[in-house]
């Protein structure tokens, strides 16, 4: 394992990130305590030290066992939770980005995670309503406390982020150090906005559900292929679209894994790490095997024609304005015709 700054700040997190949301098996599903400090101190030893929960996982199941666990080593780990997420009631202000909900769900978490302070704090998901000053001098405020050391943000629209970012800046408030997003083979939409912008205003990425909720650990691939016993009914049990596209990414990723004598989990994993610009893949266990697997993916080395390869399958279209000022003609003129001549970043 090694390790990077999550984006301008000094903060040392290792370069893939543990999950918890299966710590606790208080929403029907999960993993058991025993099978969870298994997986954890399996990380650990393996380098490991950036922990990702949210207060609202198995109804906070998951904070309490990360708390639990870190005891007597809490100031080598990083802790980021979140808030915004409650469960459906009759409280309007239980959920959503505002102060009173901000400031409710970080004294619960401190509580859960048996902790004086948050190492990384995110909103989660945006609520279209609260207004990012609000948000970003409630972050300020809770560093000044020392309640929160850093802020971070995720399934947000880029120009809210821009916007929130550049008036903390401005005021001279606490700004996001980290942006959280889905992105994997099979979603690379983040590429059009959202990672551009995460370039520009120096923060670091972090990848949730890398493996595409399961269609690049190979098991769809194998149902495909006639190697499985998955059928169309199972996939929509997953909420998974059997769509051509995904299928023929995983189709590749499967080829490749055999071709390096790895997983298909493996693949995917180290074709996000080795993006130009670092991204910090989220992994999550239900089992120590499947931890173990996707630790593996570290020693993979993809060769340049096989992410030639996996480019060409999952290539998106970038759309408007990209493909405007991509065009040929756009260019000659925007450049005066010397674009080949003009050095650029």
């Amino acid at each position: 394992m090694r390790y990077t700054l999550l984006g301008n700040s000094g903060l040392r997190v290792s370069e893939i990130c543990l999950g918890t949301m299966t710590f606790g098996e208080d929403w029907g599903w999960g993993t058991s305590k025993d099978e969870s400090l298994k997986i954890y101190d399996a990380y650990r030893a393996a380098g490991g030290n950036f922990f990702d929960t949210a207060n609202f996982y198995t109804n906070g199941m998951s904070e309490t066992l990360l708390g639990e666990f870190a005891q007597g080593h809490r100031d080598s780990v990083v802790l980021a939770t979140k808030y915004t997420n409650a469960a459906p009631g009759k409280d309007a202000n239980a959920a959503g980005n505002h102060r009173k909900s901000m400031m409710q769900a970080v004294e619960a978490s401190l509580k859960r995670l048996k902790t004086d302070h948050i190492d990384l704090y995110w909103l989660p998901i945006w609520d279209g309503i609260t207004p990012f000053d609000e948000v970003m001098r409630g972050f300020d405020d809770l560093v000044r406390q020392g309640k929160i050391l850093y802020a971070g943000v995720s399934n947000v629209p880029a120009w809210w982020i821009a916007q929130a970012n550049t008036f903390a800046a401005l005021r001279g408030w606490t700004r996001f150090a980290g942006l959280q997003v889905e992105y994997s083979l099979i979603e690379r939409t983040v590429e059009r906005e959202l990672l551009p912008m995460s370039k520009a205003l120096g923060l670091g990425v972090t990848a949730w559900s890398p493996l595409s909720g399961g269609w690049l650990t190979g098991k769809y691939a194998a149902g495909r292929k006639g190697g499985g016993r998955l059928d169309d009914e199972q996939l929509r049990d997953n909420a998974l679209k059997t769509d051509e596209r995904s299928m023929a990414i995983a189709l590749e990723v499967a080829a490749i894994a055999v071709e390096i004598g790895s997983s298909s989990a493996q693949v995917a994993l180290a074709w996000l790490r080795h993006r130009a610009d670092p991204v910090i893949p989220i992994i999550g266990a239900r089992k120590i095997e499947q931890l173990k697997d996707n630790l593996a993916s570290l020693d993979v080395k993809l060769s340049a024609d096989q992410l030639a390869r996996l480019e060409r399958v999952s290539k998106i279209e970038m759309g408007f304005p990209h493909s405007f000022f991509n065009k040929e003609l756009v260019q000659a003129f925007s450049f005066g015709g010397m674009k080949d001549l003009i050095d650029r970043p």
